[in-house]
């Protein structure tokens, strides 16, 4: 059980990074104290656990249509999502967010 809750923590940690570098790098993102940067990380993390892989699923045609490529549609949404639901996480518009998602998924991915 320790393991997986340190598993947990550590990923928090790397999303929470890499959403801090993003922001960082694009001037579209603004997180107005660091415990929005923390809630993002903690929310971000949750979309993408749960709702992600049920946009996966629904939209598996489009998916396999654009060769997979929709999914980095779906990572932009999901970070709009934690955008519009905490207050403190400003996020330009949807390109900045398409970007920026796929700039987390690789840090994310380097850290990890």
């Amino acid at each position: 059980m320790h393991d997986n809750l340190i598993g947990f923590f550590i990923q928090w940690g790397i999303t929470s990074l890499s959403l801090w570098m993003a922001s960082l790098v694009f001037s579209g993102i603004r997180f107005s104290s660091t415990s929005s940067l923390i809630v993002s990380a903690l929310l971000l993390g949750f979309a993408n656990a749960v709702l992600r892989p049920l946009l996966f699923v629904l939209t598996l045609p489009l998916t396999l249509l654009t060769l997979g490529f929709f999914l980095l549609v779906i990572n932009a949404l999901m970070l709009m999502l934690v955008a519009k639901l905490v207050s403190g996480f400003k996020l330009s518009g949807f390109w900045t967010a398409f970007f920026a998602s796929l700039f987390i998924s690789i840090v994310s991915m380097v850290l990890g």
